[in-house]
């Protein structure tokens, strides 16, 4: 049994710094309102003939937010801004909900995620190499679901 904590002990290590890290990085966007002005920089980027289309740029942009900010930050503070914007063009909050959730494959592969780091450790290849493979693979995976939550009706444009 202590062959197989010696083993993996070093990518526990590495996940427990990361999940310290990330909550120093989210207290630190939180505590200083940097995840207020970001949201607020967003909202302000979309013109007003664009309002009904929020829940598909929600959709697209939720990857690339959820990727340089921890989830808590981004659900937490920026989320429900955008959906209040949203509220004001007419679109129902649960539409940001369900377009804010596709951008998660894209999230998975960012180094603040803890498990990732688990996962490329125990596979043996770098967190960039995963990176490379796997970007095109989430963002046509995003794009795709982006895509069908329009034509079911989960999200709509205008």
């Amino acid at each position: 049994m202590s062959e197989r904590i010696a083993a993996h002990s070093t990518n526990v290590l590495a996940i427990a710094s990361m999940i310290f890290a990330a909550g120093v990085f989210t207290g630190i966007l939180t505590g200083t309102k940097m995840v207020d002005e970001m949201a607020i920089s967003i909202v302000s980027a979309i013109p007003e003939q664009l309002g009904g289309f929020i829940p598909v740029i929600v959709a697209l942009t939720s990857g690339i937010f959820t990727f340089f900010m921890p989830n808590d930050a981004y659900f937490y503070g920026v989320l429900p801004i955008l959906s209040e914007t949203a509220a004001a063009y007419g679109v129902d909050k649960i539409e940001i909900a369900r377009a804010s959730i596709i951008g998660q494959p894209i999230h998975m592969l960012s180094p603040l995620v803890p498990s990732t780091h688990l996962l490329v450790g125990l596979v043996g290849v770098s967190l960039d190499q995963h990176q490379k493979f796997g970007m095109k693979w989430a963002v046509l995976a995003v794009v795709a679901m982006t895509v069908m939550a329009v034509l079911i009706g989960a999200i709509s444009i205008w």
